[in-house]
């Protein structure tokens, strides 16, 4: 569970590292479980502000990097700007891709395994950042009206289509699917209907048309898991952690570790299952003893949530779930032993 107070282990203030853009989440207790070396190399795969690399920054020695990824233009020109100093002093390079890319994304800036600088770190912050939320224009949010956009890359070489390109190119069983996989929604079937009709192109109009299709009591959870599903098919994000974390496997030094940071229970399964088992499915490889072979040890038993203090602060906190993993080699034939 999260600690109490805004510092967490370590006396790591957590509320330096919050602006206007966007307030970090659970930024002491990541510090405390991924940091294992202070002059390593250390991936911040979703930089969006900068809050958790700042935070890297901050605890890391002079001869530590820090490396930042993010597909959103205006989230990189917001970090580097907060980050300029340590980007000119070398211990900070921004790169702009999709997280899913990691390994090619290092590679072609000289860093990784075949350049012998493997990472000692990757932390995945899988949440939308709060500026994308409250920024009408990106339209996350149903709160307020905007463009039915959605797209995380929004402006940059890898946009996309937008939520209304998806919902006026599925028809309304795919669109329907859709809202049942990635939400969760039972009343997908109707919602899908409702929006197909409406055809809308703002959020207004989708949150309109959800709103008719659900009892009253059930609209705001109805329109969190309609916007979310659209969010994550927009932004092909189950395929992009799917894609992300066997990349921050390979990328990662023995002894390495990997900080996953979810927000809803899909992203939730998939990094509990991969940190476990270094794979997707339920199926467990085994030795000839019937040991699970696994190329990670766990930090963390449980996800690690945040403190009371935090959500008081932060409500988007809430939702937030921590796990973390080292890796390590398995052990080769001639070194296991039965019941090892």
């Amino acid at each position: 569970m999260g600690a109490d107070g805004a510092q967490g282990g370590g006396g790591v203030d957590a509320l330096r590292y919050a602006t206007a853009y966007h307030a970090p989440v659970l930024a002491a207790e990541t510090l405390d479980l991924l940091i294992t070396d202070p002059a390593g190399l250390y991936v911040d795969g979703t930089l969006g502000g900068g809050g958790h690399s700042a935070a890297l920054l901050d605890a890391l020695g002079e001869g530590a990097l820090v490396v930042g990824i993010d597909q959103d233009p205006e989230a990189l020109a917001t970090a580097r700007a907060r980050l300029a100093d340590a980007e000119a002093a070398g211990r900070f390079v921004a790169l702009e891709g999709n997280f899913g890319d990691l390994g090619a994304l290092l590679g072609r800036a000289g860093l990784g395994p075949a350049h012998d600088r493997p990472a000692t770190g990757v932390l995945l912050d899988l949440g939308v950042s709060s500026h994308q939320i409250d920024e009408a224009t990106r339209g996350f949010a149903f709160s307020a009206e905007g463009p039915l956009d959605m797209r995380m890359a929004a402006g940059g070489t890898e946009a996309g289509e937008t939520a209304a390109d998806l919902i006026a190119r599925l028809d309304a069983d795919a669109l329907a699917d859709v809202i049942y996989q990635y939400g969760e929604e039972r009343r997908s079937r109707a919602i899908a209907r409702a929006i197909k009709k409406a055809a809308p192109t703002t959020t207004a109009e989708l949150a309109d048309a959800v709103r008719a299709s659900v009892p009253t009591r059930e609209e705001v959870k109805s329109l969190a898991r309609v916007f979310q599903a659209l969010r994550i098919a927009v932004n092909g994000e189950m395929d992009v952690l799917e894609r992300a974390l066997p990349a921050a496997l390979d990328v990662l030094a023995d002894g390495g570790r990997l900080a996953v940071m979810s927000y809803h229970s899909l992203e939730d399964r998939r990094a509990k299952q991969f940190l476990k088992t270094g794979r997707f499915t339920a199926q467990v490889e085994k030795d000839f003893y019937g040991n699970p072979i696994t190329p990670w040890a766990p930090v963390t038993r449980k996800p690690v949530t945040a403190s009371d203090a935090e959500i008081a602060r932060n409500p988007r906190a809430r939702s937030a779930r921590l796990r973390v993993a080292e890796k390590q080699t398995p052990p080769g034939p001639s070194e296991r032993r039965p019941g090892a």
